[in-house]
């Protein structure tokens, strides 16, 4: 084994000079062969927490259905275990194995509040993980791995609702722990002509949980399905303690040998490329902490923090609001409401597939077209394709409600269930190739890194404060305005963040993280 690269830094300060760090005494060490295999590797390991969290965000839309498919609660009266079988004229519900469980049903509000009180659970979790990363990022991951695990089996042994109203609050709030400091990791240990593409596997993975969640309810009970989830968050555990801790962290600290042997591992670069990265990130902190000695007060901070904080939660806002929460979690039930002739478990299956693909192309494509090219033609293509689907589902119920033509207006509808259907691909494909993993890149790369910690845990519990009423009001939306005027509002709401992108977000393609200061953000 080649010995760890050792060095140790000088620092001077002269008079009004910027101060400078220099490394006086380094060890060689061999060139590594590929430049980016370490990063990768640490990526795919730290990213065992969002695909971790994603089974959890696909989890409320088949264990809802399941939930509701059950047998009507006066018929469960008895303490003992009822035997059940999910009934639909698909093929795909026709494989649900007959099981033995403490049956419970919920209605359309309780269902609301399991799936919306993992968000409320995460915009906790977002300020407590952002706080929490003064201890490492990687501490914070291997702490948050257990409970998030033994939730969902706690979840698994749920007897009534209101045991999985808490268990989806600790959920969500271990979830927004491990989504907020995975983001900071990898941006803070990604080369920046990579960084896009790396952070879009964090995106990626997040997307395989959700297809994993949406296949594999089709075929469990809610009850499987939360045992099968609570395999993944220890399967983070493990691959975590094998990678290091980021090299922004230990120089924060003080530990620069850890914060070299740190680099080493990651960049696997010559020792004078190691030298010059080590160096830049020693000078960015004494300078932040030469900028906060003189300028320490509120005021100031609140100044250095508004730039970020506007640009990233209003795009989370406009994400959130977006209908992709309303896709996300009650998928199931809107493609019954409005698909005639196709199975709903499988138009859920195809939108998640279709999500996991784009989200592959948008690695691709972060980082060679640039951010916000791809924010634009977002925003775009999801406006038209929730105003089509809103003016379907129009359409739809303007036919069933008269009586006398409604086995036509059915027949007719199963011919065009193809409309709605593309509709919900086009603005998924938009959606994860654009706004989606841009807007979680930009809470990594807008702020700096003394205010990385606090600025990405408001910018995230903003953004899961924003999912919260977003999925626990979309039933009164659709009660209220009927599934049209639901996406009819949604479609608007796009309009409105294409806006906001044109006129506010800056481009930080190939940018290094140490640029994005607040001059930058104000040019």
């Amino acid at each position: 084994m080649q010995p760890s690269p050792r060095y140790v830094v000088q620092i001077s300060e002269l008079n009004d000079e910027e101060p400078r760090a220099t490394i006086v005494h380094m060890q060689h060490t061999p060139v590594e062969r590929y430049k980016y295999k370490s990063q990768i590797l640490a990526t795919l390991a730290v990213s065992l927490g969002p695909f971790a969290a994603g089974l959890g965000k696909g989890y409320s839309s088949p264990a809802i259905a399941s939930l509701q498919d059950q047998l009507p609660a006066s018929s469960t009266s008895s303490s003992f275990p009822q035997t059940y079988r999910t009934s639909s004229s698909s093929n795909l519900s026709s494989v649900h194995a007959t099981v033995n469980v403490n049956m419970f049903t919920v209605n359309n509000q309780q269902a609301s509040w399991v799936a919306s009180l993992s968000l409320l659970g995460a915009l906790f979790g977002a300020i407590f993980g952002g706080l929490a990363m003064k201890y490492g990022r990687k501490n914070v991951l291997l702490a948050t791995a257990v409970p998030f695990s033994i939730s969902w089996i706690l979840t698994l042994f749920a007897i009534n609702v209101e045991m999985m109203y808490a268990t989806s609050f600790i959920a969500g709030f271990c979830c927004a722990i491990i989504l907020t400091v995975s983001q900071v990791y990898i941006s803070e240990i990604s080369d920046p002509n990579i960084r896009g593409c790396l952070s879009a596997i964090l995106k990626v993975f997040n997307q395989v949980g959700v297809l994993i969640s949406f296949i594999m309810g089709a075929y469990l009970n809610w009850r499987q399905l939360a045992m099968a989830i609570s395999l993944a968050p220890v399967a983070l555990f493990f691959t975590i303690l094998y990678v290091p801790e980021t090299p922004s962290y230990l120089v924060l600290t003080g530990r620069f040998d850890e914060a070299a042997e740190s680099l080493q591992w990651l960049r696997g670069g010559t020792c004078y490329e190691i030298h010059k990265e080590l160096v830049t990130i020693k000078n960015n902190v004494i300078r932040m902490r030469r900028r906060n000695s003189q300028y320490g007060n509120f005021s100031d901070i609140v100044n250095k923090l508004w730039h970020p904080i506007l640009i990233t939660c209003c795009l989370m806002f406009f994400q959130r609001f977006s209908g992709v929460n309303a896709f996300n979690f009650y998928a199931v039930s809107i493609f019954r409401q409005i698909l005639d002739g196709i199975n709903p478990h499988g138009g859920a299956i195809a939108m998640s597939f279709v999500q996991l693909l784009a989200s592959l192309v948008s690695g691709l494509l972060i980082d060679s077209v640039g951010r916000l090219p791809l924010l634009i033609t977002s925003s775009s293509f999801m406006s038209i394709a929730l105003a089509a689907f809103g003016s379907y589902a129009y359409f739809e119920e303007v036919n069933h409600t008269v009586d006398t033509i409604h086995t036509h207006a059915q027949s007719i509808s199963n011919q065009y269930d193809w409309i709605p259907l593309l509709c919900v691909l086009t603005f998924t494909i938009a959606f994860s190739l654009g706004i989606s993993p841009i807007s979680w890149l930009l809470v990594g790369e807008l702020f700096t890194l003394e205010y990385r910690g606090l600025g990405s845990a408001l910018a995230m519990s903003f953004s899961y404060g924003c999912a919260f009423i977003g999925v626990k009001t979309f039933v009164d939306f659709r009660d209220a305005l009927g599934l049209y005027g639901a996406f009819w509002m949604y479609s608007a709401m796009a309009v409105a963040g294409l806006c906001f992108i044109v006129c506010f977000v800056p481009e930080t393609k190939g940018r290094d993280l140490y640029e994005m200061d607040d001059n930058f953000l104000k040019s």
